[in-house]
């Protein structure tokens, strides 16, 4: 008898534990169908949202062509997000063929939506004067994410964007990485810069090639050779206070200095090579 009453409490026992095994997994089964239905019920008004943080942060108006919302996974995805200003202060055209922000998985970005990674690849952008960045303070807070990755981005600016003398300057990134990054420009995330890969076109034919890795700058091509030319770089730091067009003028800042620099390596460099001994 002892021994069926301790086979009969094993048994018990085992059913119980199967018993919540299939609570469980029904439960999860039942969250994991909810979050793909409210995912796709969900998804253009999510799209819109997106949509509408990059048009107030540019104080223009924004579309898109397509939107996927998957709060199992974690992301949501945008393609063909386009951006337009037209007015007295300037012109500008942003044009991205894929944004795609990852979430919490599981259905907690329905109590945290932080962007945890920022992918955004095929962008095109062109604008007229740095004034476009003047902005007024928004409703809503810009976008912020942990990191951000670019994938083929163009980025065109008007002679009036920086010295009308200049001419005509393009950016292609071919790849770049940051890190932490509050976007209140198209150009926020090279304050956080940890890794790029661009090509810089300047009028007159000239072609820079930059590569920045580890607090390294290098520079090729054009005026500076096939050599590469290396230089440490300390990147801009932004103030709390900066709206858009303050934190483009400290990256023009930025930008001269790193020019300087670079100019300045490959002359002394080729001093040395020309002086006997060298």
């Amino acid at each position: 008898m002892p021994w069926r009453a301790v086979g009969g409490t094993v048994h018990y026992a085992d059913r119980m534990v199967r018993r919540v095994v299939q609570i469980v997994v029904g439960v999860i089964a039942a969250w994991i169908v909810f979050l793909i239905v409210l995912g796709f019920a969900y998804r253009e008004r999510s799209g819109e949202g997106v949509a509408e943080r990059f048009a107030v942060s540019l104080q223009g108006s924004a579309s898109f062509g397509d939107a996927d919302l998957a709060l199992v996974r974690g992301r949501i995805e945008l393609e063909r997000l386009k951006v337009r200003r037209d007015d007295a202060i300037g012109t500008l055209s942003l044009e991205i063929g894929d944004v795609r922000c990852e979430l919490p998985p599981l259905g907690l970005a329905l109590v945290d939506r932080e962007c945890r990674e920022l992918f955004i690849g095929g962008m095109r952008l062109e604008m007229s004067s740095l004034a476009l960045f003047k902005l007024r303070k928004a409703k809503r807070p810009p976008i912020l994410t942990q990191r951000v990755v670019i994938e083929d981005a163009v980025l065109g600016f008007a002679p009036s964007a920086f010295l009308p003398s200049l001419g005509r300057v393009q950016i292609k990134v071919e790849h770049a990485v940051a890190g932490p990054t509050r976007f209140r420009t198209p150009l926020s995330w090279i304050f956080a810069m940890q890794e790029l890969r661009a090509t810089l076109e300047l009028p007159a034919g000239i072609a820079v090639h930059l590569v920045y890795r580890d607090g390294v700058m290098s520079a090729s091509g054009s005026v500076f050779g096939s050599s590469p030319v290396e230089v440490p770089v300390t990147l801009p730091v932004r103030d709390a206070a900066d709206d858009g067009q303050a934190e483009l003028k400290r990256l023009v800042s930025f930008g001269r200095a790193l020019a300087e620099q670079l100019v300045s390596r490959r002359a002394r460099q080729w001093l040395r090579s020309k002086l006997p001994g060298g």
